[in-house]
């Protein structure tokens, strides 16, 4: 296996590239959150340590239906229930919509399909997911921990730890759902100030914003630059209202608080450097770039 020492950790190599953090949110609508105590391994779902045959099956479900499937626990692993019960979340980011279930057995959760809300109970509570799966990435347990430990001072009702949910050189990594706003680069002392804000419906940090998993790079990337320019913060004050992508221009267009915007944008390729620690190559990732912005009031 490829070693790293900590002076050449992804996340570093990210930063020192100065790598944009716009428009690089996983790609993901539906998620389906199981609670498991770990340990967790390599991969997620394949190598925790779960009954013999669930995690093929997970991966399964994950195929069958277009959700991702995180396992999480609470800081310190200390189980939500103390008679075995097993809390399980479905999150539809597109609709901000998110409800839980609680089953007898952690096997009971591929009888779960995340698109279905009538398996589960609405929450009106958010959810804050930060990635501490350091057997995947070293990047994440070493700057996840210390986030989450920070925002579960502070929320320890809603916070969690949770395998791979993607980016690990933005480590941490901070997921506020029912939205799924990606947060990267999350130090611990601005862990409580995003959830805070969330609370408010606000994005408090729109320099630590990735974007909406529900949305795609390019419409990521738009957003982001939409509101560091408008000033917008709130997080229904930008709505995409189309998208025209051709090759490597895209244009989209979205209602904001300040009036109808387009922002024209164009796909180039970042400077090349291993994407993860256990990468054994360079990769150059892709970056969206912002060309225009300008009033759509046609």
């Amino acid at each position: 296996m490829l070693t790293t020492q900590p002076g050449d950790r992804c996340s570093l190599r990210s930063l020192a590239a100065d790598e944009p953090l716009a428009g690089t949110a996983s790609t993901i609508r539906h998620w389906l959150l199981v609670e498991h105590a770990g340990p967790w391994g390599r991969d997620g779902l394949l190598d925790a340590r779960l009954p013999e045959g669930l995690g093929r099956d997970l991966r399964a479900l994950e195929g069958r239906t277009g959700a991702r499937v995180l396992l999480i626990r609470k800081p310190h692993r200390v189980p939500e229930y103390d008679d075995g019960t097993v809390l399980c979340f479905a999150i539809d980011a597109r609709d901000a919509w998110h409800g839980f279930a609680a089953i007898g057995a952690i096997e009971n959760s591929l009888e779960l399909d995340p698109r279905d809300r009538s398996s589960f109970t609405e929450n009106s509570e958010p959810l804050f997911v930060v990635c501490t799966h350091g057997r995947r990435d070293p990047c994440c347990a070493e700057r996840g921990r210390p986030l989450v430990e920070r925002l579960a001072a502070s929320f320890p009702d809603v916070t969690w730890e949770s395998t791979h949910v993607g980016g690990d050189r933005f480590a941490g990594n901070v997921v506020a759902f029912p939205h799924g706003l990606y947060h990267g680069r999350v130090e611990p002392e601005e862990g409580p100030e995003i959830a805070a804000g969330y609370y408010e419906g606000r994005i408090a940090r729109l320099d630590r914003y990735r974007g909406r998993s529900s949305d795609p790079f390019h419409v990521q990337a738009a957003e982001r630059a939409l509101r560091d320019h408008l000033s917008l913060d709130r997080i229904d004050a930008v709505t995409p209202e189309g998208s025209d992508r051709r090759g490597n221009r895209a244009e989209v267009t979205f209602a904001t608080a300040n009036g109808r915007r387009r922002v024209r944008l164009e796909r180039a390729l970042g400077a090349p450097m291993r994407l993860t620690c256990h990468a054994s190559h360079d990769h150059a990732p892709p970056v969206w770039r912002v060309l225009e912005i300008e009033r759509a009031d046609d």
